[in-house]
Protein backbone atom coordinates (compact mmCIF):
# COMPACT_ATOMS: atom_id res chain seq x y z
CA UNK A 1 0.00 0.00 0.00
CA UNK A 2 2.75 2.32 1.08
CA UNK A 3 4.49 2.06 -1.96
CA UNK A 4 0.65 2.60 -3.97
CA UNK A 5 0.57 5.92 -2.25
CA UNK A 6 4.17 7.13 -3.26
CA UNK A 7 3.49 5.99 -6.75
CA UNK A 8 -0.05 8.03 -6.85
CA UNK A 9 1.63 10.93 -5.15
CA UNK A 10 4.29 10.86 -7.78
CA UNK A 11 2.34 10.96 -10.76
CA UNK A 12 0.56 14.06 -9.23
CA UNK A 13 4.28 15.84 -8.80
CA UNK A 14 4.77 15.04 -12.07
CA UNK A 15 1.49 16.14 -13.76
CA UNK A 16 -0.72 18.58 -11.49
CA UNK A 17 -3.12 18.77 -14.38
CA UNK A 18 -4.47 15.71 -13.12
CA UNK A 19 -4.65 16.53 -9.66
CA UNK A 20 -8.33 17.03 -9.77
CA UNK A 21 -9.63 14.08 -11.51
CA UNK A 22 -6.88 11.70 -9.45
CA UNK A 23 -8.19 13.29 -5.83
CA UNK A 24 -11.38 13.02 -7.40
CA UNK A 25 -11.37 9.35 -7.63
CA UNK A 26 -8.58 8.68 -4.82
CA UNK A 27 -12.04 10.26 -2.60
CA UNK A 28 -14.20 8.35 -4.04
CA UNK A 29 -12.68 5.03 -3.24
CA UNK A 30 -12.22 5.72 0.04
CA UNK A 31 -16.04 6.71 0.60
CA UNK A 32 -17.40 4.05 -1.87
CA UNK A 33 -18.46 0.76 0.47
CA UNK A 34 -17.10 -1.79 -2.26
CA UNK A 35 -13.58 -0.31 -2.46
CA UNK A 36 -12.56 1.43 0.66
CA UNK A 37 -10.43 -1.43 1.75
CA UNK A 38 -8.53 -1.62 -1.08
CA UNK A 39 -8.21 2.14 -2.13
CA UNK A 40 -5.99 4.04 0.94
CA UNK A 41 -7.29 7.44 -0.21
CA UNK A 42 -6.62 8.97 3.29
CA UNK A 43 -2.75 8.43 3.48
CA UNK A 44 -3.00 9.75 -0.55
CA UNK A 45 -4.88 13.07 0.35
CA UNK A 46 -2.43 13.45 2.90
CA UNK A 47 0.51 13.51 1.49
CA UNK A 48 -0.84 15.19 -1.59
CA UNK A 49 -1.92 17.93 0.60
CA UNK A 50 1.88 18.29 1.15
CA UNK A 51 2.56 19.43 -2.56
CA UNK A 52 0.66 22.57 -2.45
CA UNK A 53 3.44 24.88 -0.09
CA UNK A 54 5.58 23.94 -2.85
CA UNK A 55 3.84 24.99 -4.90
CA UNK A 56 3.57 22.19 -7.43
CA UNK A 57 -0.34 21.78 -7.08
CA UNK A 58 -3.00 24.48 -6.96
CA UNK A 59 -5.19 23.85 -3.59
CA UNK A 60 -8.76 24.35 -5.36
CA UNK A 61 -8.45 21.02 -7.55
CA UNK A 62 -7.72 19.27 -4.61
CA UNK A 63 -10.31 20.71 -2.12
CA UNK A 64 -13.07 20.14 -5.28
CA UNK A 65 -11.48 16.43 -6.08
CA UNK A 66 -11.77 15.66 -2.51
CA UNK A 67 -15.27 16.98 -1.73
CA UNK A 68 -16.92 15.74 -4.96
CA UNK A 69 -15.21 12.51 -4.70
CA UNK A 70 -16.58 11.82 -0.98
CA UNK A 71 -19.66 13.22 -2.24
CA UNK A 72 -20.31 10.56 -4.58
CA UNK A 73 -19.04 7.92 -3.26
CA UNK A 74 -21.25 8.03 -0.02
CA UNK A 75 -24.24 8.98 -2.82
CA UNK A 76 -23.72 6.08 -5.10
CA UNK A 77 -23.55 3.63 -1.57
CA UNK A 78 -26.85 4.99 -0.31
CA UNK A 79 -28.65 4.56 -3.54
CA UNK A 80 -27.12 0.69 -3.85
CA UNK A 81 -28.51 0.22 -0.10
CA UNK A 82 -31.61 1.68 -1.14
CA UNK A 83 -31.98 -0.34 -4.12
CA UNK A 84 -30.53 -3.96 -3.72
CA UNK A 85 -30.32 -3.70 0.50
CA UNK A 86 -31.11 -7.54 0.64
CA UNK A 87 -28.57 -8.54 -1.39
CA UNK A 88 -25.90 -6.88 -0.07
CA UNK A 89 -24.84 -9.60 2.48
CA UNK A 90 -24.06 -12.08 -0.23
CA UNK A 91 -21.79 -9.06 -1.89
CA UNK A 92 -17.74 -8.79 -1.72
CA UNK A 93 -16.55 -8.13 0.50
CA UNK A 94 -19.42 -8.59 3.68
CA UNK A 95 -19.87 -11.94 1.93
CA UNK A 96 -16.82 -13.04 4.02
CA UNK A 97 -16.74 -10.04 6.36
CA UNK A 98 -20.35 -9.50 7.67
CA UNK A 99 -18.73 -7.89 10.66
CA UNK A 100 -18.60 -4.50 8.46
CA UNK A 101 -22.07 -4.58 8.33
CA UNK A 102 -23.04 -5.54 11.90
CA UNK A 103 -20.54 -2.50 13.15
CA UNK A 104 -22.60 -0.72 10.37
CA UNK A 105 -25.86 -1.65 12.00
CA UNK A 106 -24.98 -1.15 15.44
CA UNK A 107 -23.48 2.71 14.54
CA UNK A 108 -26.13 3.96 12.51
CA UNK A 109 -28.89 2.22 15.75
CA UNK A 110 -26.92 4.52 17.96
CA UNK A 111 -26.43 7.99 16.52
CA UNK A 112 -29.38 7.48 14.25
CA UNK A 113 -29.93 10.45 11.68
CA UNK A 114 -26.57 12.12 12.70
CA UNK A 115 -24.78 8.71 11.85
CA UNK A 116 -24.26 9.98 8.59
CA UNK A 117 -22.50 13.16 9.22
CA UNK A 118 -20.70 11.54 11.95
CA UNK A 119 -19.66 8.31 10.04
CA UNK A 120 -17.76 10.03 7.73
CA UNK A 121 -15.03 11.07 10.48
CA UNK A 122 -14.78 7.31 11.86
CA UNK A 123 -12.24 5.15 9.42
CA UNK A 124 -14.05 1.63 10.17
CA UNK A 125 -17.10 2.50 9.26
CA UNK A 126 -17.36 5.49 6.84
CA UNK A 127 -17.58 3.79 3.53
CA UNK A 128 -20.53 1.10 4.91
CA UNK A 129 -22.96 4.01 7.11
CA UNK A 130 -24.29 5.25 3.51
CA UNK A 131 -24.79 1.77 2.87
CA UNK A 132 -27.12 1.09 5.61
CA UNK A 133 -28.38 4.19 5.81
CA UNK A 134 -29.55 3.11 2.20
CA UNK A 135 -30.77 -0.32 3.29
CA UNK A 136 -32.70 1.16 6.89
CA UNK A 137 -34.40 3.75 4.26
CA UNK A 138 -33.09 7.05 5.36
CA UNK A 139 -35.72 9.84 3.92
CA UNK A 140 -33.18 11.37 1.08
CA UNK A 141 -33.17 14.88 1.70
CA UNK A 142 -32.02 13.99 5.47
CA UNK A 143 -28.81 11.66 3.79
CA UNK A 144 -28.08 14.17 1.10
CA UNK A 145 -27.82 16.66 4.05
CA UNK A 146 -25.65 15.34 5.79
CA UNK A 147 -23.74 13.61 2.70
CA UNK A 148 -22.92 17.08 1.29
CA UNK A 149 -22.37 18.90 4.76
CA UNK A 150 -19.57 15.73 5.99
CA UNK A 151 -17.41 15.86 2.70
CA UNK A 152 -16.96 19.78 3.15
CA UNK A 153 -15.30 19.02 6.56
CA UNK A 154 -13.98 15.95 5.54
CA UNK A 155 -12.10 17.19 2.80
CA UNK A 156 -10.49 19.91 3.86
CA UNK A 157 -9.38 18.40 6.99
CA UNK A 158 -7.47 15.42 5.44
CA UNK A 159 -5.75 17.77 3.43
CA UNK A 160 -5.11 20.47 5.34
CA UNK A 161 -2.56 18.65 8.17
CA UNK A 162 -0.40 18.05 4.86
CA UNK A 163 0.24 21.27 4.20
CA UNK A 164 0.39 22.95 7.52
CA UNK A 165 3.35 19.76 8.29
CA UNK A 166 5.00 20.96 4.94
CA UNK A 167 4.83 24.80 5.62
CA UNK A 168 6.22 24.34 8.86
CA UNK A 169 8.87 22.28 7.89
CA UNK A 170 10.17 25.10 5.07
CA UNK A 171 9.47 27.21 7.81
CA UNK A 172 12.01 25.56 9.94
CA UNK A 173 14.80 24.92 7.06
CA UNK A 174 14.69 28.86 6.29
CA UNK A 175 14.78 30.45 9.12
CA UNK A 176 17.69 30.92 11.55
CA UNK A 177 18.87 31.69 14.83
CA UNK A 178 16.03 30.96 18.07
CA UNK A 179 12.75 31.56 16.12
CA UNK A 180 11.87 28.40 15.22
CA UNK A 181 12.41 27.00 18.12
CA UNK A 182 10.34 29.89 19.78
CA UNK A 183 7.48 28.83 17.52
CA UNK A 184 7.88 25.01 18.00
CA UNK A 185 7.92 26.14 22.08
CA UNK A 186 4.58 28.27 21.62
CA UNK A 187 2.72 25.39 19.95
CA UNK A 188 3.93 22.68 22.28
CA UNK A 189 2.92 25.35 25.13
CA UNK A 190 -0.44 25.85 23.47
CA UNK A 191 -0.92 22.26 22.71
CA UNK A 192 -0.19 21.21 26.67
CA UNK A 193 -2.45 23.93 27.94
CA UNK A 194 -5.68 22.95 25.43
CA UNK A 195 -4.79 19.39 26.45
CA UNK A 196 -5.31 20.60 30.30
CA UNK A 197 -8.31 22.77 29.71
CA UNK A 198 -9.80 19.90 28.06
CA UNK A 199 -9.15 17.10 30.61
CA UNK A 200 -10.22 19.11 33.04
CA UNK A 201 -13.32 19.85 31.78
CA UNK A 202 -14.20 16.57 31.15
CA UNK A 203 -13.66 15.72 34.31
CA UNK A 204 -15.91 18.50 35.80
Amino acid sequence: MEQYVHEIVGFIRQHSEWTGPIIFLVAFGESFAFLSLVVPGTAIMIAAGTLVPEGVVPIVPLLAGGILGATLGDGISYWIGLRFGHLIPGMWPFRSRPELLASGHRFFERHGAESVFIGRFFGPVRAVIPLIAGMMEMPPKRFWLANVLSALIWGPALLVPGIVANSVWQFFEREEGWVPYAVLAAFLGLAGLAWIVWTYRRKA
